[in-house]
Formats: structure tokens, sequence, C-alpha cells
């Protein structure tokens, strides 16, 4: 998303322990913010860091990154004739200290989705889909998943860029 928005940035591996956060808090939104700006402020340095997040529950019940093809047809099972909640959030931080961050939820209506359907989605888009929290990519054939859609395409694809390109542009790192 940040290369096609023509933003110049090098991509850095936040050190973050995901699991602590998780362990922790049971809020979606505040799971997906505190891991946002943990993984900003984790780079350091004098350089402006970008950190987001996303997250996925469905009845009350969070999700993670299917460990292996099995585990996303269970979840695919789960999500099917329900609304997914995918909240995903941004922060900027520099010399380790968050200084600005946003999150947005979309709710995506899940169709009913047979076994048939799940195995056939699963042989077109594993592994790709894989390292997706949602197991879909809806710029591909993840769309096929829903009947309706409640949110912001980016917030959904996983960082909600347009609040982000702002207060990039509000910093003088983008031009005005």
């Amino acid at each position: 998303m940040l290369d096609a928005a023509g933003v110049d940035y090098r991509p850095r591996k936040p050190d973050v322990d995901e699991s602590l956060v998780k362990a922790r808090v049971a809020d979606p939104v505040q799971i997906a913010s505190e891991l946002a700006a943990a993984k900003a402020s984790s780079i350091g340095g004098p350089d402006w860091a970008i950190g987001s997040d996303s997250v996925v529950s469905v009845d009350g019940r969070l999700f993670d990154k299917p460990k292996d093809r099995d585990q996303a047809a269970e979840h695919l099972s789960v999500f099917s004739g329900r609304t997914m909640e995918l909240t995903s959030a941004v922060a900027l931080a520099k010399g380790g200290k968050v200084d600005w961050q946003h999150s947005e939820t979309a709710q995506l209506n899940v169709r009913e989705l047979s076994d048939g359907f799940i195995n056939s989605y699963l042989d077109a888009e594993w592994p790709e889909v894989g390292y997706c929290v949602g197991v879909f990519r809806l710029e591909g054939r993840g769309v096929q998943l829903f009947e309706g859609i409640e949110g912001d395409y980016f917030t959904i694809l996983g960082m909600p860029l347009l609040p982000l390109l702002q207060a990039l542009r509000v910093r003088g790192l983008l031009a005005k």
C-alpha cells in the first residue's frame, strides 16, 4: 500500500512479542492499537517509524493467522454465515516514542461457505492467505467470501492508509 501511495520507506522488522499483548488485553481495538504502537516504537532511532497491525474477531473470539491449511479451513468454517470484525491500527513513532496512532474497524459479512467451496478456495489461494489473519485477500478471490462489507477498503487490506497519509503530511513527511 505504501509503495502504491508513493510513500518512501525502508522496511524493518519490529522487535515485539505479540503474545504478551494478546495475553493481557482482550479488546480487539486495544490489541491492534497497542501492537501497532509497540511495533512503531520498537524501531527507535532518529527516523520516523510506521507500525501497523490487524485483528480479526467473530462473535467475540479472536483469530490469529492460521498455522496451517487445516486450521485455515477451520477458521473459514467458523466465519461462515457470521460477521467478521476486522480492526486495523497504525502508529507513527520517532525516537522510540509514539507520536500518533489511529484505528478503524470494518464489518465483513461472510456468506454461508460450503466445505466444497472452502476446499477449492484454499486450493487456489493457499499458501498466500496463510499470511492473512482473516484467511483472505480482498483484492483477490477472498472477495468471494463476503455478501456485504462495511468499512474502509484500506483498513480491510491491513492499514488505515488515508489517516496515515494525512498524519505524514501534517508532519511534513509528505507534500501537502
